[in-house]
């Protein structure tokens, strides 16, 4: 598949979304190539503003398997895995396969259920298989996981560890709509007479497949890859940052990059791809130094700062 066919899908994607997403596009183009890129997001938001229905409705214009998990305190690895049921008509035990064996799932409010509940994903996510009683079974492809936390109401709460923050490939944020868009929302909830909202399948999953594979076709001059790490290791130097980004950030980074370039219709990453992937990859991955959670400094800030600080590469296509 071709840069200018991912193009046109994305458009088409896109396009379906904003016909109940308003004034998201920018968000939207972000979920698309965080999902090209084979890689789990974390929406992280106040409440009401349509994570869970984003996530539905990409399912929908996707034509992927959906399910979802509404994480509580309650909830046990078992209810996400599945388990062994006895068949007494057999005389046998039988795996009953949980909610986790989809193509879409949506991990809503993830920070309310404990670590070792949270942890049940981390070998799905990685390794794209879960193991129950010492057997291993295979996920389909595609597997993805988004999920979603509130940055506040942090009572009862579990704050995802640092290994399981960096097996999200972004973290994105959706944001209230201007004072025109929550109108145009209201007036299109009228407009549908209800309150349940649907959009067209617009692509498959041999398709999105295919989108997926094309990435690797996409053209990255050595000088970007240098790029890439120099940002990394200026997270790690930076005397604010306790632990900085990892090299799997830098390959988050570079599969980020590669998306938003096919998305823009070109088959080269560009240093402007890079700047605009680099906070959404690279900012849940750091950790401040304790002395800073008392200022309005943010990771999203020392990144922003960082890309002033590095030298930008000047590139060729190829």
């Amino acid at each position: 598949m071709k840069p200018v066919e991912i193009d046109a899908h994305c458009r088409d994607i896109v396009g379906a979304l904003s016909q109940i997403i308003v004034g998201k596009d920018d968000v939207l183009h972000q979920l698309l190539a965080g999902i090209l890129a084979n890689g789990h997001i974390l929406i992280e938001d106040y409440p009401g503003l349509a994570k869970t229905l984003i996530a539905r409705l990409l399912s929908e214009t996707l034509d992927l398997d959906f399910k979802r998990i509404q994480f509580t305190p309650d909830l046990l690895p078992g209810d996400i895995t599945g388990g062994f049921l006895y068949d007494q008509r057999e005389a046998r035990f039988e795996f009953r396969r949980g909610p986790i064996f989809t193509q879409l799932l949506l991990a809503d409010e993830i920070n309310r259920a404990t670590p070792k509940t949270q942890s049940a994903l981390l070998e799905a996510m990685q390794e794209g298989q879960v193991t129950v009683e010492g057997a291993s079974y295979p996920l389909g492809v595609p597997f993805l996981v988004i999920a979603t936390q509130n940055p506040i109401d942090l009572e009862g709460t579990y704050a995802l560890p640092e290994a399981q923050l960096d097996r999200f490939i972004m973290r994105i944020a959706v944001g209230y709509p201007s004072r025109e868009e929550e109108i145009e929302i209201l007036s299109r909830r009228r407009g549908r007479r209800m309150d349940e909202a649907h959009v067209p399948k617009v692509t498959t999953r041999d398709e999105l497949l295919a989108m997926q594979a094309a990435l690797e076709d996409v053209y990255v001059d050595p000088s970007i890859e240098e790029y890439i790490v120099d940002i990394a290791r200026a997270t790690r130097e930076d005397r604010r940052i306790a632990l900085g980004a990892s090299p799997r950030g830098s390959l988050a980074l570079l599969r980020l990059s590669r998306a938003q370039a096919a998305m823009r219709c070109r088959d080269f990453v560009t240093p402007d791809d890079i700047k605009a992937m680099a906070i959404p990859a690279l900012a849940h991955r750091l950790l401040l130094r304790p002395e800073l959670w008392v200022s309005r400094v943010v990771p999203a800030d020392v990144v922003e700062e960082i890309l002033r600080r590095v030298p930008t590469p000047e590139t060729v296509a190829s």
